[in-house]
């Protein structure tokens, strides 16, 4: 709706009364509409590494918060505009390309104190439902595997726009986060602190900020 262009009623009259709608007829809906481009959305996607970010975040010593990411990981993804719920998508990491910044605390990170990648090599998240939660909000069912142990996890998703790139690239862009207990997944090690409280946090924010290309129809 264009503000500026918006007609406002004289003082001097009443505004008009809209008409009624008649006794027990179901209400327009208009809250929550999506996108009306996202039509030409349905189909074959991948995420795009150069333009995404699959990462974390986690409470440090009880007053820091380091962040990393997984560079390296490998995606499908299926978006259904007319049936949210046909949409899926399918991510493995692999987690020896852990990157916090710090080396050494990287090390400590794939080592078998954490993610363990000599024997565990890759994480991985599989859809298993999408619903629509507003105008550009999804919610994403899946399940996510880390050190061999499987457990739902539900995503928020919102959904940022697309466009055509000067290459003739379809591209969609999606943000999603979701928290989960790390000690769930096996990531149980820490130290306490003199004050009594935990090294590492046991709360770890998932966030997956993602930039995907249109698959060519039979590519892949």
């Amino acid at each position: 709706m264009n503000l500026f262009n918006r007609v406002v009623p004289s003082r001097r009259h009443a505004p008009a009364v809209p008409p009624q709608r008649p006794v027990g007829a179901p209400a327009p809906h208009t809250a929550g509409l999506p996108d009306p481009g996202l039509a030409n959305l349905t189909g074959e996607w991948v995420v795009d590494p150069a333009h995404s970010r699959i990462g974390f975040s986690v409470r440090h010593a009880m007053v820091t918060t380091v962040r990393g990411c997984f560079p390296e990981y490998e995606s499908r993804l299926y978006f259904d505009a007319h049936d949210p719920s046909r949409s899926r998508a399918d991510i493995t990491v692999f987690t020896a390309s852990v990157d916090t910044g710090v080396e050494q605390r990287d090390a400590h990170l794939v080592g078998r104190d954490f993610l363990d990648v000599a024997t565990y090599p890759r994480m991985r998240f599989t859809s298993t439902g999408v619903e629509q939660a507003g105008a550009d909000l999804y919610r994403m069912s899946g399940e996510l595997t880390i050190k061999g142990i499987t457990r739902p996890v539900v995503l928020e998703m919102t959904y940022i726009g697309h466009v055509t790139d000067p290459f003739g690239y379809e591209r969609v862009g999606f943000d999603g986060t979701t928290t989960i207990n790390r000690s769930d997944w096996g990531l149980t090690y820490n130290s306490r602190l003199a004050e009594g409280g935990a090294m590492v946090s046991e709360k770890v924010r998932l966030q997956f900020d993602i930039a995907a290309i249109r698959t060519a129809p039979g590519a892949g």
